[in-house]
């Protein structure tokens, strides 16, 4: 005989015997009342005071009307108030939209329009844009200013509502939607991500175990608050009754100045590290509190990582993944750094190996895992997939596909596991019959001395197909031809992969949030 499956009895309205991410902020206080939660130019606040006020910010939006599973958009530079109006939404179970505050004010009436926020919190400097798109907006009913400008719902009248009352928590399901979150559209128009509260339990949790995150330190992140990694580097932080610096925009010289101050920890892409390393009288004892680096998003070239770990002194992480639809996929330890200077430099070039819980495999165009050292799709599988694309079950079913995630990213593994990337399927050259591999290139260019920056596109050719187009970026006070640059790589390429091409620019290449350079819009170059 059979034995029954056993399933919970129902627990609908009632409290479910799990925490939720909305409490994460009590228990932080509970923990360290007194410690700094937030650190500004300004000043500070401790983790009971900002449980104070989004207690009373969540309740002044209940006061207002604001009920489980609206949608909330926030558009503004980082703050603590910024920070403060996810959690509380996380408490009332609404969905918030994070929107990049680099749009254009077309590009951000499409994405409220899109995403039927019926509520905005937004900056004195966008929010003129927004009130002026308000009548095309027909979700569209609250607009809070963080900063209280003409035509908006002051931030401070709503925790004035708010005083003295308690929230009404609501009860969040794991697989609710709590974020909807639009891709930085590196391969075209954005789409909304929806993400779930396990996935965002999951990669704070996730994170919180392999960057080895411990108590009552002192955190920056680069990564904007709108950007999955900026927020969930600081929910990591409270969890651990951590300290978070926030500015509202990076800037070399001030985190310089921080790093004097007593930062323990940060979060940089390569080309802030080297725009960090490259402030005048920098020195190691800058850095004589830093106790990590992590760093992610683009290709590091092994010549500025060699002289950051040089400099700084301290461990370093590298992190790779599809963060706002699948998370962090791939950790390279402070160890395989040792390792990579102790005779194996050649894990300098990779991303590491799956991190915890996560089932990563290459697979060939059909869906079959190839072998060990062949270029394939790199997929995954973790509780940190996403829930779909808003709106979009098609474009969903063409990247999540019995729970496997493929984001798009080529790459290989070697015989210990380590994962190598190759650039983006959707950036693949095929010149004259060949697979050319952009990331290849873009590393052997970035091992030529003064190549701060550099991105490989395939362009339209009538007899090749395609050919091979490099844009290099050199730092300050070096100089290179497009012809020793040529040389450069002549002498250690193949010659179908010599670029054909090589534009030496004096600005920095087109990026996304994430620090990635838009290879789409240097390939619409003429």
């Amino acid at each position: 005989m059979t034995a029954q499956r056993l399933r919970p009895a129902s627990l609908t309205g009632r409290r479910l015997s799990r925490t939720q991410i909305g409490e994460w902020i009590d228990m932080a206080a509970k923990r360290s009342p007194n410690r700094d939660c937030f650190v500004t130019p300004s000043g500070t606040r401790t983790f009971a005071e900002v449980r104070d006020r989004v207690h009373r910010l969540a309740s002044g939006l209940q006061a207002m009307g604001l009920a489980q599973g609206d949608r909330v958009a926030v558009l503004d530079t980082d703050s603590p108030e910024y920070v403060e109006t996810f959690l509380a939404l996380f408490k009332l179970g609404a969905v918030a939209v994070p929107l990049n505050f680099r749009l254009s004010p077309a590009e951000i009436t499409t994405l409220l329009r899109s995403s039927e926020a019926s509520w905005i919190f937004v900056g004195d400097r966008y929010a003129p844009d927004v009130l002026a798109a308000r009548d095309d907006l027909e979700h569209l009913d609250h607009v809070v200013g963080f900063g209280g400008s003409e035509g908006t719902t002051p931030f401070e009248e709503v925790l004035r509502r708010g005083a003295g009352g308690s929230p009404r928590e609501a009860v969040v399901d794991d697989e609710d939607i709590v974020a909807l979150a639009y891709t930085s559209g590196t391969t075209g128009l954005p789409k909304g991500v929806m993400q779930s509260h396990r996935m965002w339990k999951t990669m704070v949790s996730n994170a919180v175990l392999e960057y080895r995150f411990l108590r009552d330190e002192f955190r920056y992140s680069a990564s904007p608050l709108y950007h999955v990694a900026g927020l969930s580097l600081v929910l990591n932080a409270i969890c651990r009754s951590s300290a978070s610096l926030i500015v509202p925009q990076w800037d070399p010289a001030e985190l310089l100045r921080w790093c004097r101050e007593g930062l323990t920890d940060v979060f940089l892409v390569p080309t802030m590290i080297s725009a960090l390393l490259r402030q005048p009288d920098v020195r190691p004892d800058d850095f004589a509190t830093l106790r990590s680096v992590f760093y992610g998003a683009a290709p590091m070239s092994p010549g500025l990582l060699t002289q950051a770990m040089s400099i700084m002194r301290c461990d370093f992480y590298n992190g790779f993944g599809a963060g706002t639809e699948a998370g962090m996929q791939t950790v390279l330890t402070p160890e395989d750094h040792v390792r990579a200077l102790d005779g194996h430099p050649h894990l300098l070039g990779s991303v590491g190996r799956p991190g915890f819980n996560i089932d990563l495999q290459i697979w060939d165009a059909a869906g079959n895992e190839v072998p060990v050292g062949e270029v394939g799709e790199i997929v995954t599988r973790s509780d940190m997939v996403m829930s779909g694309y808003h709106g979009q079950p098609e474009k969903t079913a063409q990247v999540v596909s019995g729970g496997w995630f493929k984001g798009g990213d080529l790459g290989y593994l070697d015989e210990d596991g380590y994962l190598y990337l190759a650039g983006r399927k959707d950036d693949m050259i095929i010149r004259g019959g060949e697979n050319v591999y952009p990331l290849e290139i873009e590393t052997t260019l970035f091992a030529y001395p003064g190549v701060v920056e550099c991105a490989v596109v395939g362009v339209p050719d009538p007899h090749w197909g395609e050919t091979v187009r490099a844009h290099v970026v050199l730092a300050e006070g070096t100089e290179a031809t497009p012809e020793e640059l040529q040389r450069f790589c002549r002498e250690r390429l193949a010659k179908y992969k010599v670029p054909d091409h090589i534009r030496v620019h004096t600005e920095t290449l087109p990026k996304n949030a994430s620090g990635k350079v838009l290879h789409r819009l240097l390939r619409e170059q003429s």
